[in-house]
């Protein structure tokens, strides 16, 4: 199993971020790599429960993830289930996400992201690129 952690600074304050994360209007408009929509979602961070999201790209492929927000910690941390739907739409690996914010002591917010039960390194890696992706968006939006 692989582990990926990433770490972004904002500035924005850690209500502000914390919101970002967890509230349905606010992760559309970061959530998925750049260049996709997410034409079919229910993306609820804000409390425990069933979520999923359909991204789409620009040659119209589709990509399904779906999972549980398992704990939500306001205004620190959310903990949900990942997993990859196949194109019969099976569910695929489960893997976990921790999203966390802390304040950074000027104002701002840290951000951390965990993304943990990872069946390899290569997935760890596709992973990465696609949480870069998105994170960059977000950054955009807070900073």
């Amino acid at each position: 199993m692989s582990i990926l952690k990433m770490e972004r600074t904002f500035s924005a304050d850690p209500a502000t971020v914390f919101s970002f994360l967890t509230q349905p209007q606010n992760i559309l408009k970061w959530w998925g790599p750049e260049g996709m929509t997410v034409p079919e979602h229910d993306l609820d961070f804000s409390k425990p429960g069933k979520w999923m999201s359909v991204m789409v790209n620009a040659e119209g492929g589709r990509y399904k993830v779906t999972g549980e927000v398992i704990k939500v910690d306001p205004p620190r941390s959310v903990e949900l289930t990942w997993g990859w739907h196949d194109e019969n739409d099976a569910r695929g690996h489960e893997s976990h996400v921790r999203l966390e914010v802390e304040p950074s002591g000027n104002g701002g917010a840290v951000f951390r992201l965990t993304h943990s039960d990872l069946p390899d390194d290569e997935s760890a890696a596709n992973h990465e690129q696609g949480w870069t992706s998105a994170l960059k968006k977000l950054e955009r939006l807070l900073n």
